[in-house]
């Protein structure tokens, strides 16, 4: 098994311009991203032209009250509805793990469905929906809809992890006398909580990062961090925009740190 998972492995590195199209896949992901880093530190307010190098864009961004209070809401919004999120995709995992075959697939093609849904779609549905109810737009209408699309991103790391659960643990557990609040609390949650990290983290970044849904329900004082950069950029794409994207960049890679260093631990 080893030599032949080796040998398909040189097999694949011999495969004609493999390293030609690796390099311009690769290329093609992260250029833009260090051209975008490159610039946030340009002087010249016009962000394709190279004055000089400086972090003024950095103390800008970081001292724009705007961009505070845009910031504390999309942090307000991902935190609310990853908590929400991963409670019910918690619930649902359990539930759906009970429910027969068909019906658990069935179950799990409706709550997956903002995984296939073009966004644009959904965002003008929450809309329609928000207004013929009568709901005001703005962070509580952004949290709740972010709170629905979020749950299927945090019931897939969580389905996967308790699908992988030896379901004789819980037999044996029964045996013992242990009611089914007792497995839960101290052998079904211990077990979740690397696909429960893994969900809540993946929920934050998709919240944190949205904009269409967003934009459609931001209403007065609901401006999010990314509908921010979208007026900034439609007013004057400058080297703050840059300094503000790189910010987030560095976020949702420390959030990927974070997410696998707690991997290996639970390893």
């Amino acid at each position: 098994m080893i030599r032949r998972a080796r040998g398909s492995g040189e097999a694949l590195k011999d495969f004609p311009l493999f390293g030609v199209m690796s390099a311009a896949v690769f290329g093609f992901l992260y250029l833009p991203l260090l051209f975008v880093v490159g610039y946030s530190f340009n002087e010249n307010r016009v962000v394709t032209v190279w004055k000089g190098f400086t972090f003024d864009w950095y103390v800008d961004v970081l001292q724009n009250d705007d961009i505070q209070r845009a910031l504390m809401n999309s942090l307000r919004v991902a935190t609310v509805a990853t908590a929400l999120s991963v409670l019910f995709a918690l619930g649902l995992a359990i539930g759906m793990l009970r429910l027969a075959r068909a019906g658990s697939t069935l179950a799990w093609g409706l709550i997956g469905a903002p995984l296939i849904i073009p966004e644009i779609v959904f965002a003008i549905g929450t809309l329609s929906l928000f207004v013929q109810v009568r709901f005001s737009l703005g962070v509580d209408a952004i949290t709740l809809a972010h709170t629905a699309f979020c749950i299927p991103f945090a019931l897939l790391p969580i389905r996967a992890r308790l699908r992988s659960v030896d379901l004789s643990v819980y037999e044996a557990a029964a045996d013992l006398g242990a009611n089914e609040w007792r497995i839960f609390r101290r052998i079904t949650l211990p077990l979740l909580v690397p696909g429960i990290v893994a969900g809540a983290l993946l929920a934050f970044i998709i919240s944190l990062d949205d904009f269409i849904v967003s934009y459609f329900l931001a209403g007065p004082g609901g401006t999010t961090l990314p509908v921010y950069i979208f007026g900034m950029i439609r007013n004057a794409i400058t080297p703050g925009v840059n300094a503000l994207s790189t910010l987030l960049l560095l976020v949702s890679v420390l959030i990927v740190s974070i997410s696998y260093v707690i991997s290996r631990r639970k390893r």
